[in-house]
């Protein structure tokens, strides 16, 4: 978003037009709104930000839910801010620390700090982009006096008074319209810069979750968090933020329920066993923190292949850290074969999965040519050298 689109929404007419919009699902739905906008005589910018924040809103729904209603974004903004309940969570570690006081330092659209307003902290956040800045003090305005928007840097953000800081580092550009986690060297705030505030104060630091694991410090806190099957983040925890005697934990959120895995340390891997009459696909968080070992033995699994994040058991047992296929027979790896076998069981609905061996699903299942009433899931992985191909059902 420009700075001259925001000035034309921070109006009493802007609002009131983004307020009336309907929901806007598709490209058509953009056409109508820009077209019926314009007609109506409204200027460009105005037309711009607010068909642009309808859509928005309604992409925002999946993260903030209701209150995504009453909220500004920018495209990027929204793609890195972490969802609410997430964020309910984080913020609720700060609280139960004792810690009053937090700065969210690169704030973004102010996600994370609405968390921590909303249990009773005062925030100090701050970003480096003047736009993203005006979002966030819009978006965090509810709370008056308890929240501090700024912008500035993190580098130079005065922390006096501070007792705890948020940090989200990453790669910025103006108007967020480009984040990226993927180059810690780009990052902004660096990460040797988050690390040494972290021997200072207690920090948590977002990062993406596939963060080179050499990189993390081993005086803090390692916590992937997963939502809904997708690995969304890693956190790190500094000082009173970090659990005594945990350095690897894996938060696993699937709808309302949350579960978490929590280690001193990586956990050894289970044996390689012969495949039984289950098989089990951990969790990305659970993969990220080396912990499949921990939940190997509460399923009496093994692995797979000890290269390959698969387990399988005889035992009907399950766990919220894994999902659960009853396996029905070994299939033909080969396309063909496989196309045959799965036409002579009348798969005509097929969810494949594939781990240590290069085959694109989508490719692969025009290949196949399913037709049939049944479903089925379809492992397609390596055991060794071999390539293997696993029917099962999802239990």
């Amino acid at each position: 978003m420009e700075r001259a689109e925001l000035t034309a929404l921070l109006t009493p007419e802007g609002l009131r037009l983004l307020d009336a919009m309907p929901a806007i699902e598709s490209s058509d739905d953009v056409a109508r709104a820009v077209t019926r906008l314009r007609r109506d005589g409204h200027s460009p910018d105005l037309v711009s930000a607010v068909v642009g924040q309808a859509r928005l809103r309604t992409r925002a729904r999946a993260k903030f839910g209701d209150l995504s209603e009453r909220m500004l974004f920018t495209r990027a903004g929204l793609e890195q801010a972490t969802r609410l309940p997430i964020a309910a969570r984080h913020a609720a570690r700060f609280r139960d620390a004792g810690l009053a006081r937090v700065a969210d330092l690169g704030c973004g659209i102010g996600g994370d700090a609405l968390g921590l307003a909303a249990l009773g902290l005062r925030v100090t956040a701050v970003d480096a982009d003047e736009v993203t800045a005006g979002i966030a003090a819009y978006n965090l305005a509810p709370f008056g006096d308890d929240v501090d928007v700024r912008h500035g840097t993190a580098e130079t953000t005065e922390l006096d008074g501070v007792d705890a800081v948020w940090l989200d580092p990453a790669r910025r550009t103006a108007g967020h319209s480009e984040t990226s986690r993927t180059r810690p060297e780009d990052w902004s705030p660096s990460l040797e810069w988050v690390f040494g505030l972290a021997h200072r104060l207690p920090v948590g630091v977002k990062l993406g979750p596939g963060l080179d694991r050499d990189l993390i410090p081993d005086d803090v806190e390692a916590q992937w968090v997963s939502a809904d099957g997708s690995t969304v983040e890693l956190v790190l925890w500094s000082g009173v933020l970090a659990r005594p005697e945990v350095r690897r934990a894996a938060l696993v959120i699937r709808g309302d329920a949350a579960h978490e895995l929590t280690a001193e340390e990586d956990a050894a891997d289970e044996p390689v066993r012969e495949l039984g009459a289950y098989l089990h696909e951990p969790d990305g968080a659970v993969i990220r923190a080396r912990l499949i070992g921990e939940v190997a033995r509460s399923l009496q699994a093994g692995m797979l292949d000890e290269h390959i994040a698969y387990l399988t058991s005889d035992a009907a047992l399950t766990s919220p850290y894994v999902s659960t296929f009853r396996v029905r027979e070994v299939l033909p790896a080969d396309p063909k074969a496989l196309a045959k076998a799965l036409r002579e069981r009348e798969i005509g609905r097929l969810e494949i999965k594939k781990r240590g061996v290069d085959i694109d699903p989508a490719a692969l299942r025009t290949k196949l040519k399913l037709r049939g009433a049944g479903s089925a899931t379809l492992f397609v992985t390596r055991i060794g050298t071999r390539r293997t191909a696993i029917l099962a059902d999802r239990v």
